[in-house]
């Protein structure tokens, strides 16, 4: 539906810290998830993000504070709490609104980004938490996409191919004029014949500015609704929307109305031979419904739009629930990290679990380094030895604890064989170097006929190379 051009992103901008390093102590764990997760969650309970780009829907208005009773009964009426309690009823009707909608809604990476973040990463030789890469593509819509998929029970409508989407038939009916005017007409503005008539005040909405005319003048009603339905009704409903219009006698006013409704708007088809020309908004939408409505509404069962026509959808139901599912999915982004995962791997990079069982996304497969092999030298099994001991330490700190009691004439060539050592164990994948400059080495993996083997002749029996097997692919011990 959309196509906003994808910003680049940088990886050498995001400074990302190993979890594990920056993990509170203490604190719930999930079976399911990462420590990452926790490390990332708002401290203050109850609060929730939400997206740029998304409506709130606390009240946008509120009316002065008086004192007294009055206004302890305002202050009561007008609290954050008494919003959110009212946001589950219809504000004109005072009847519950409609549930969610029962979609599927799952958030992809863009292509282009993904690209450039995949020949960011094989540029390189250091690895990438995908939780972070996750919340990276979530931070701004222009990065990602939002697939939609109809349910059973809850389906999806579409205008033509690429137009608007709602769950609700109706409403892309009685709003397909506005929403596709551009594909079926050619919209002209011209200056029309002087408006008669001596008229003493006009309405001006107090939100834009715009001047709708004397409330007695046969167009005031149509310019209303159209100003609502394009601009504020995501924000308040109708009844709201009309406190907002004031009355104003200024002379000057007046006569800037009347030289803005000078202007005739016309729509001339582009689809027909014969092309018809309507001098009014009432009778080329009339044409509209008549011509090209039927069968211009379909059934969709999937459709994708880019993450910023998704924050501005019509559809308040489905708007709404795309928000919510963004905030779960910012919050946890297992699914998108999942997708990354799969689209990495294709890529020819490699995902690894490191600490915790986190995620990671390299461009060198880890491969624990074996003490035993020959034609290292003495260095190498040093720094593999330190690494051991000081999980996740810096380069600079790794030098410094092997490097020292030298004078200088020493400290040179020693300098330049630890960078020349640390260097070969990393593109062997022996040693992971993340982004941020944090060094570790690969989790050990035990050969699994070996493991069960030992495992067994500790208690005294020996298994079958099945039995074996089995053991070896059972999920590890938490």
């Amino acid at each position: 539906m959309s196509h906003e051009s994808p910003p680049r992103i940088d990886l050498l901008d995001l400074k990302l810290l190993p979890a594990w390093l920056k993990e509170p102590s203490g604190g719930k764990r999930f079976e399911h998830y990462t420590a990452e997760e926790e490390a990332e969650r708002p401290r203050e309970r109850g609060k929730r993000a939400t997206p740029k780009g998304f409506a709130s829907r606390q009240p946008s208005f509120r009316r002065p504070i008086r004192k007294g009773a009055e206004g302890r009964q305002q202050r009561r009426r007008d609290h954050p709490s008494r919003g959110r309690k009212d946001d589950h009823r219809n504000r004109e009707t005072g009847k519950p609104l409609a549930p969610p909608p029962d979609v599927a809604i799952r958030f992809l990476p863009r292509s282009p980004v993904l690209d450039s973040i995949v020949e960011q990463i094989k540029s390189g030789a250091v690895g990438y938490s995908l939780f972070h890469l996750a919340r990276l593509f979530l931070e701004k819509p222009e990065r990602y996409e939002v697939r939609l998929t109809a349910k059973p029970d809850s389906p999806l409508y579409q205008l033509g191919e690429n137009g608007a989407v709602s769950v609700n038939r109706q409403f892309l009916e009685e709003n397909g004029f506005r929403f596709a005017q551009q594909d079926f007409y050619k919209i002209e503005i011209t200056e029309g014949e002087p408006i008669k008539g001596n008229f003493s005040s006009v309405a001006r909405d107090r939100l834009s500015g715009t001047l709708l005319g004397p409330t007695n003048y046969h167009t005031y009603q149509p310019r209303l609704r159209t100003l609502y339905e394009q601009r504020f009704s995501r924000r308040m409903s109708f009844s709201d929307y009309q406190r907002q219009i004031e009355i104003v006698n200024d002379p000057e006013l007046i006569e800037r109305w009347k030289k803005e409704t000078q202007r005739v708007t016309t729509y001339t088809t582009l689809g027909e031979e014969t092309p018809a020309m309507f001098s009014s908004t009432t009778e080329a939408e009339r044409h509209f419904k008549a011509n090209y409505l039927p069968g211009f509404v379909r059934d969709i069962e999937e459709v994708s739009m880019g993450g910023v026509a998704s924050r501005h959808l019509s559809d308040r139901l489905l708007h709404r629930a795309i928000e919510e599912a963004w905030v779960r999915e910012n919050r946890s982004p297992s699914n998108l990290m999942q997708e990354l995962a799969g689209r990495f791997r294709q890529a020819g990079l490699h995902v690894f679990r490191h600490r915790r069982g986190m995620l990671f996304v390299s461009p060198l497969r880890p491969q624990p380094f074996i003490h035993e092999q020959t034609g290292v030298s003495e260095l190498v099994n040093a720094i593999v030895k330190t690494l051991a001991e000081n999980p996740g330490i810096p380069r600079k700190d790794l030098a410094g604890k092997l490097i020292v009691d030298l004078t200088p004439e020493e400290a040179e060539p020693r300098k330049m064989a630890l960078a020349s050592d640390l260097h070969w164990l990393i593109s062997a994948g022996h040693v992971i170097e993340f982004n941020d400059g944090s060094l570790d080495l690969p989790r050990a993996k035990v050969k699994p006929v070996e493991a069960a083997v030992s495992a067994a002749g500790n208690e005294g029996t020996i298994p079958s190379l099945e039995s074996a097997v089995d053991t070896a692919a059972a999920p590890p011990p938490k």
